[in-house]
């Protein structure tokens, strides 16, 4: 079958095209979408029950319907997203995509791309090579994703991890940088929605590859 698609291309003189997203980053992402949604709408719940500030979520945009129906969804979510993103670093190491994706990032060149950006002048016609604005994001998101963990396993068991939890001062300090962190990926979220919509190439590239 690949063959003749190769012939059929041949003969029309139009080139095959090129694979942007590989099979196992399109499936991983998805896997990580639905992860990350499911645990900030019943975080948000889960938040609903304690709140940090003066302000609570609507039940409207919440999941789990009451705290232990939002920390059952929480914690079915967690390990989904945990053992999905670590898969996807060790991936992403092993095959060296990090690198070549996410790497070399300067001071200069997120300026100039973070002003393009502003103005709407940043380049996307090349979806193999992100710019360094993109490289910046996904490079922080990644260690926010880290961090989200583990500041949550700090809440979830702060006698057994007590050690954890003492890292990031105390329960309460952590209970914030969880709230800070889920808030941090809400915004790389709506940041990663909109350039999907303004650039809807990317979003079929992360479906069908190409």
């Amino acid at each position: 079958m690949s063959s003749i698609a190769a012939t059929d291309s041949h003969a029309t003189g139009v080139a095959p095209a090129k694979v942007i997203q590989p099979a196992w980053v399109r499936v991983m992402h998805w896997i990580n979408a639905v992860a990350m949604i499911l645990m900030i709408m019943s975080g948000w719940q889960i938040y609903n029950a304690s709140p940090l500030f003066d302000f609570r979520f609507s039940r409207e945009i919440t999941l789990g319907g009451w705290l232990a129906g939002a920390l059952l969804w929480h914690f079915a979510a967690m390990w989904l997203l945990a053992l999905n993103g670590l898969a996807y670093v060790i991936v992403g190491l092993a095959t060296g995509r990090f690198r070549r994706k996410l790497l070399p990032i300067t001071r200069r060149g997120v300026m100039i791309d973070l002003k393009s950006a502003l103005t709407f002048r940043l380049s996307h016609d090349d979806l193999s090579t992100y710019n360094s604005v993109q490289k910046l994001l996904y490079l922080g998101i990644i260690a926010v994703g880290v961090l989200v963990v583990l500041s949550g396993l700090a809440i979830w068991k702060p006698v057994q991890l007590q050690w954890l939890t003492a890292l990031f001062g105390g329960y309460d300090i952590a209970r914030y940088v969880h709230f800070f962190c889920m808030a941090a990926i809400v915004a790389f979220l709506v940041v990663h929605i909109a350039v999907a919509l303004l650039v809807p190439k990317s979003l079929r590239a992360m479906i069908i590859g190409r």
